[in-house]
């Protein structure tokens, strides 16, 4: 027998896609308003929540193992430090004059 309490896959995925249009509709409205210094604070809120969805529902990390999401979140972070240290070095490398 079926559980049918559960919701299909389908419904889960129209569901996520529907948040998803719905924080691109945001990022483009906050886009549009001038929160001072917070614009980059909340587009980046935006992104990561996107971001949180797209991992956990599209690439299955909701039900994985404890050992790979530790492996996710760590590399994640990796790649994040590396990012910014490489864009810092370069930064502090250029000459403004």
């Amino acid at each position: 027998m079926h559980d049918h309490s559960k919701s299909s896959p389908l419904k889960t995925y129209f569901a996520v896609w529907g948040a998803l249009l719905l924080g691109t509709f945001l990022t483009y409205e906050a886009a549009l308003i001038d929160l001072g210094r917070f614009n980059a604070a909340v587009a980046l809120i935006i992104a990561t929540t996107k971001a949180l969805l797209v991992a956990l529902f599209f690439m299955h990390l909701r039900g994985a193992s404890e050992k790979l999401l530790k492996l996710v979140v760590a590399s994640t972070i990796f790649f994040l430090i590396l990012l910014l240290a490489l864009s810092m070095f370069d930064y502090a490398t250029r000459s403004f004059s």
